[in-house]
């Protein structure tokens, strides 16, 4: 920490104390007791009970969570494909500043609106032929990957500023070709940055709502919408237990990855 002494470093802990519980780890603790509660007429909840969960896993919801899951890892392999190529594509424009600029400015306009506007866009995009996706769940697959591919080019775009061009000159001083050193060298120093960007890309399709409650057919139902649906209602523990359960398994995949991402900064 940049706190030396002892009373600094204590009164830094304590102020995070301060900002991190109720803004942070309160809500996220309403929500967890809530979903063993079937009544909160008091102060404290009541009535414990894990039914909730029980509902979670099967049934329509079971099926929501598998979809949020397809979706995500859909979404976050296109988004690291298609961003990991524009952040190489556009180290060849460095020093060019006008196509650096637009090509920036192309990968950064899906975050820079609200996402219900995306959806929209998708939406009246895809809805005539030839590219009919309206009413299917590629349209939705493919609206998270607009959504998202700007986070991959910008961490990808971030990683390649810091690799250092020593490694691609000696391979290609050896004869190797070009293809040679992408595969070889660049993008295996790029593991790491490639890791973090695919976890950052599922976790936000994983929470994705607003642009997917434009789009989602009936029989492709995320676990987002059904959350929403579940406490529009006023089933306001079962949508905690939801809630709770979507947390648990994005968190799950992003240990996953985390541990990958520490096996390839070790290598």
């Amino acid at each position: 920490m940049l706190v030396h002494s002892r009373a600094g470093r204590w009164g830094a802990w304590a102020l995070f104390a301060v900002l991190f519980v109720p803004l942070f780890a309160l809500p996220l603790l309403v929500i967890l007791t809530a979903s063993f509660s079937t009544h909160w007429s008091g102060a404290f909840p009541s009535g414990p009970t894990t039914e909730h969960y029980a509902a979670a896993v099967r049934g329509e919801s079971l099926q929501a969570l598998t979809t949020s899951l397809v979706t995500a890892l859909s979404a976050s392999l296109l988004a690291l494909t298609f961003g990991t190529w524009a952040a190489l594509a556009a180290t060849a424009l460095r020093g060019k500043g006008i196509g650096r600029k637009v090509l920036d400015a192309l990968f950064v306009l899906p975050v820079a609106v609200p996402s219900v506007v995306v959806g929209l866009a998708v939406l009246v995009a895809f809805s005539q032929p030839p590219l009919l996706l309206n009413g299917t769940r590629w349209i939705v697959i493919l609206a998270h990957t607009v959504l998202v591919t700007a986070f991959a080019y910008q961490s990808v775009s971030a990683a390649i500023l810091r690799l250092d061009p020593m490694y691609e000159q000696a391979a290609a001083s050896l004869g190797a070709r070009p293809s040679y050193v992408l595969l070889k060298v660049r993008l295996p120093l790029l593991l790491p940055s490639l890791n973090a960007a695919a976890g950052l890309c599922f976790a936000l399709s994983m929470g994705e709502l607003s642009a997917t409650m434009m789009l989602y057919p009936p029989d492709w139902l995320p676990l987002p919408v059904l959350v929403f649906t579940a406490t529009d209602r006023g089933s306001l523990f079962t949508g905690s237990a939801l809630a709770v359960v979507l947390m648990a398994a994005t968190l799950v995949v992003l240990l996953a990855v985390s541990r990958i991402r520490t096996k390839a900064s070790y290598r």
